[in-house]
């Protein structure tokens, strides 16, 4: 009896484990976990580009922005494409942020450092 109890577990286990592959539920990433914004150099002044370091992404009407390295102060700018501002913040980094984007659009985010460098990346709000 002991045995049929176990195999019958076993079966249950290995059926929903099939039914979340089947329905696209066991991957490691999901749909909605976010946009990677991809990052360039609009000046940089010592030649090292740190922009590696910074790693924005957007979900839904969310902004992420993750500093994987101590880049000292650094300035944000989040801007519509016409030029104007919607949000402006300083952060200490290693620390991160997040900031909620109100209207649907194109927008451009820009990371200036203390040291002069500046990065940007551009992406699109849409739902």
């Amino acid at each position: 009896m002991y045995k049929l109890k176990e195999m019958i577990l076993v079966l249950c286990f290995i059926l929903s484990g099939a039914l979340c592959y089947a329905h696209d539920e066991a991957r490691m990433e999901k749909k909605g976990d976010g946009v990677t914004i991809d990052v360039f150099e609009v000046v940089l002044s010592n030649g090292l580009s740190r922009g590696n370091s910074i790693v924005p992404t957007f979900n839904g009407h969310v902004l992420t922005v993750v500093f994987s390295e101590n880049l000292g102060q650094v300035s944000v700018e989040i801007a519509t494409s016409a030029g104007a501002t919607v949000e402006c913040t300083s952060v200490l980094t290693p620390n991160g942020l997040q900031t909620y984007i109100p209207n649907t659009g194109d927008y451009i985010v820009t990371f200036t450092l203390s040291n002069g460098d500046m990065y940007a990346g551009e992406f699109t709000v849409t739902d």
